[in-house]
């Protein structure tokens, strides 16, 4: 299965931002990949709220959603459109939510992000996901023709019991898309995704946003593409563009036979506290 990964620095303008998904989507396909992956936040990334908030739709009629699914009909590819921020959460909030599209255009999977950010960093930076987004509560693989991909979105990354309940389930590609913070990154971005790959014995793709955006944030970047063996297969640096990596299925059997963790894994107690 040959993918191709989109590194954005999505704007505040969702049109602009849809020209540069549909254009990855051709660049993707015209590259040879069977799908392709895009970031969190896809089709607009805006800490101003007033300002955003003039730009949201409901799945039915956000523009970005129609744009990629038109693409992906017209070049004949599935694509992973990692999330957008739509309308219609629980209690009147906004969900954050992934989208698979299958060669034809058509929805396969749709997966709300269940772990929402909420954090004040040493930097000064504060993030409360949890006021304008609900979380998801369930779990999502998407079918493909290749894989059995399990989906997640960005902070869901630092939850290892989402990824042993989508590997148990037979999830083959953990996909992540994500708008990492800086100093996160660059202390646990690379460490906790080869983690993830390893322990689930899966390949793990996570389409990232990256350098310095428009409403003032910026992020990690470093999309990257490891292998169940934690291998790092793609790291596409700071900078935006499409990548390309080639993901061995027969591989991925054979890690699994040499280190057969998911045939050994076993359910967990409660926990004794010694007094």
């Amino acid at each position: 299965m040959r993918v191709a990964v989109l590194q954005s620095r999505t704007g505040i303008d969702p049109a602009a931002n849809a020209a540069i998904l549909v254009d990855a989507v051709a660049q993707a396909k015209a590259g040879g990949a069977d799908m392709l992956f895009t970031p969190e936040m896809s089709g607009l990334l805006d800490q101003d709220r007033a300002r955003a908030a003039a730009h949201l739709r409901d799945e039915g009629g956000d523009p970005v959603l129609a744009a990629v699914r038109a693409a992906a009909a017209e070049q004949g590819i599935w694509v992973d459109l990692g999330s957008l921020a739509l309308t219609g959460g629980a209690d009147g909030r906004l969900v954050n939510r992934g989208f698979v599209i299958d060669d034809t255009g058509a929805i396969r999977a749709r997966y709300d992000k269940i772990h929402l950010f909420d954090v004040d960093l040493p930097t000064g930076e504060s993030w409360r996901e949890s006021r304008a987004y609900a979380p998801g509560e369930r779990s999502v693989i998407a079918t493909t023709p290749w894989a059995r991909i399990g989906l997640s979105i960005c902070y869901d990354m630092r939850f290892p019991d989402l990824y042993r309940a989508l590997s148990n389930a037979g999830a083959e590609i953990l996909s992540v898309p994500a708008a990492f913070t800086v100093p996160t990154g660059r202390a646990h971005w690379h460490v906790l995704l080869r983690a993830r790959a390893i322990e689930a014995g899966a390949f793990v793709v996570a389409a990232a946003q990256c350098g310095e955006h428009e409403d003032g944030r910026a992020t990690y970047g470093h999309s990257l593409v490891v292998d169940p063996w934690g291998e790092v297969l793609l790291d596409m640096g700071e900078g935006q563009g499409v990548g390309f990596a080639d993901l061995d299925m027969a591989r991925l059997a054979d890690i699994r036979l040499r280190v057969p963790a998911l045939k050994n894994r076993r359910p967990i107690g409660a926990v004794e506290v010694s007094a």
